[in-house]
């Protein structure tokens, strides 16, 4: 424990006698982990805003203007008597055009003008449980070549491909940052180095009256954690800033993309991660930095 109190004490006194370069490399550690932060934080609204639409995920079966009815009869209670099924709705053609006609009523005239384009459809809401996926996904496939049915639109064919690009965008975020983070090391290692010149006499005292490395190392490693430490609380706090002046404007912007919800910031085990992940850079870089006391 003596050493702990001596270690924070002298990162303490060490870290006013720097100053600007402390400063500086907190700064540093603060953009790294504001990147790392901000790709965090886009990763998981983009996440929950796939896992909500893929719990409204529906499949539309496209039937042919001239199937007769008993096919379409049969077709529609085989869909009812899916395991993968939680409801069932025909749409008739004239059924289709009144619904384009309310939901796109400056096209209405468009509509009147010509003959009824749309299909016969049967709309088919899912479980949105996970073990339902697989099976959704071969009814699917298995409709596609069925008789009488022109098209096959299915959501959590697209969604699949969108959360691959989630995954892409996650992992280049954190290549990414994870080099800005790395750079931030250095610069954290450079001036605990620089720090631990300053007290080079003190360092070589101790070392001959055989001071413990807990008390000679431990400064210097002290040092790097509470300039990652506080770099990273500065991170979230610009994180937050920036949520919070942006959040409106983002709501609205995606809800043209349909029902997004209310945008959320990192969760108490996110935030609490990237300030240890601070804490542990820093503290490394500061141990990376002791061993010029040898």
């Amino acid at each position: 424990m003596r050493a702990i109190e001596y270690a924070f004490a002298e990162a303490l006194l060490s870290l006013r006698r720097s100053g600007r370069s402390a400063a500086m490399s907190m700064a540093t550690i603060a953009i790294a982990f504001l990147t790392l932060g901000g790709f965090l934080l886009v990763a998981a609204n983009l996440q929950s805003l796939v896992e909500r639409w893929a719990s409204s995920a529906e499949l539309s079966v496209y039937l042919r203007d001239d199937v007769d009815e008993a096919s379409r009869q049969k077709l529609v209670d085989e869909l009812a008597a899916h395991t993968a099924v939680a409801g069932v709705e025909y749409v008739s053609k004239d059924l289709a055009l009144e619904r384009f006609r309310r939901d796109f009523p400056e096209l209405a005239d468009v509509a009147e003008s010509a003959d009824n384009p749309f299909p016969p459809s049967i709309e088919v809401r899912l479980h949105t449980d996970a073990s339902s996926g697989s099976a959704a996904d071969a009814m699917a496939t298995a409709l596609t070549e069925r008789e009488g049915v022109v098209d096959v639109r299915y959501d959590r064919q697209w969604l699949a491909r969108l959360m691959a690009i989630i995954a892409s965008i996650r992992l280049a975020g954190l290549t990414a940052a994870a080099v800005l983070v790395l750079g931030a090391a250095f610069t954290v290692a450079a001036v605990v180095r620089l720090s631990l010149q300053t007290r080079r006499e003190e360092v070589d005292i101790m070392q001959l009256v055989g001071a413990p490395f807990a008390f000679i190392r431990g400064p210097s490693i002290a040092e790097g954690t509470i300039l990652g430490g506080i770099g990273a609380l500065v991170s979230l706090a610009m994180l937050w800033a920036l949520f919070a002046a942006t959040r409106d404007q983002l709501t609205t912007a995606m809800a043209e993309w349909g029902s997004v919800g209310a945008l959320r910031f990192l969760g108490l085990g996110e935030a609490t991660l990237l300030v240890v992940s601070g804490l542990i850079v820093g503290g490394f870089a500061g141990l990376i930095a002791s061993r010029a006391a040898r």
